[in-house]
């Protein structure tokens, strides 16, 4: 099984093989060069990708600052979900941080599963759920954690994110800024030495 496939049932629940084979066939091998953009906000977002290798951040500029949402590594689907499912502008900016390998799908054929893949519209629904459900627990680790224990977290789970993305993206998808970020790490550092 590719790691495509893997992640495909991962997201979307156990697919017979031979659906499963339909719906890896529709994702393309794309490259997106360290800079470029998957996506620009106000734009409509037009495909759904897996993230092979590299990291895509997905933030929006504001008045006074850029915010970033999420930093997508490898094994994550990414894409503007309310932009593809209901035709909207996208909210968000999605750049490479790295050159990242991306399999994609475009909205064309991701809309046509549903003719393709009887039991569609049950896994889209453990797809979507699956998204909210990261989503709740990224809003109630800002609710319920302290920056010190966000910063932990984070670190647990993605440690190569600290040696790969520059710190004030990563301040600001934990809710902090980067000095607060810079102080927690510094202690976090020292504790260890």
């Amino acid at each position: 099984m590719t790691e495509l496939e893997h992640y495909i049932n991962s997201y979307f629940g156990i697919v017979k093989p031979d659906e499963l084979a339909k719906i890896v066939s529709l994702f393309k091998a794309t490259t997106i060069k360290k800079g470029d953009y998957f996506l620009k906000s106000g734009k409509t977002c037009a495909q759904l990708s897996f993230v092979q290798s590299g990291l895509l951040r997905i933030f929006t500029r504001t008045k006074d600052k850029e915010v970033t949402q999420w930093i997508s590594t490898k094994g994550y689907f990414v894409t503007d979900l309310s932009s593809l499912v209901f035709n909207t502008p996208a909210r968000w900016n999605i750049q490479a941080i790295v050159d990242t390998e991306l399999y994609t799908i475009d909205k064309k054929d991701y809309d046509n599963l549903k003719t393709i893949i009887p039991q569609w519209t049950e896994l889209e629904k453990l797809f979507i759920a699956r998204c909210f459900v990261i989503m709740e627990d990224r809003i109630f680790s800002h609710l319920s954690m302290t920056a010190e224990e966000r910063y932990q977290l984070l670190f647990e789970q993605n440690r190569e994110l600290f040696h790969l993305v520059p710190l004030q993206y990563l301040a600001s998808m934990l809710g902090m800024t980067p000095e607060t970020l810079s102080r927690i790490r510094k202690k976090a550092l020292d504790s260890i030495s």
